[in-house]
């Protein structure tokens, strides 16, 4: 902020790092999943071998998280006083 940037920017920077890192997750969850469907399939009662909601609410919930992690720092950071930033360092 210091150097011109906005508030919303800081925050949007901060958000968009979390929500990459969320997303190399989600994809390596996935694949890491889809490949031991079938042993996961025979430990639980009632869960098919890929079933689709059990991966959706799985995907949804770490995406709410990714963004509460993300969204406090980004708040806090968009709120740093950039004379005591400059100071700090």
């Amino acid at each position: 902020m210091a150097l011109g940037a906005t508030r919303e920017s800081i925050a949007g920077l901060i958000l968009r790092e979390a929500v990459r890192l969320a997303a190399v997750g989600v994809v390596i969850g996935l694949v890491a999943a889809f490949a031991v469907d079938r042993l996961v399939a025979s430990l639980l009662y009632g869960v098919g071998a890929a079933d689709p909601l059990v991966f959706a609410v799985a995907v949804l919930l770490l995406a709410l998280v990714a963004l509460v992690a993300g969204g406090l720092p980004a708040r806090r950071a968009a709120g740093v006083d950039p004379v005591v930033a400059l100071r700090y360092e």
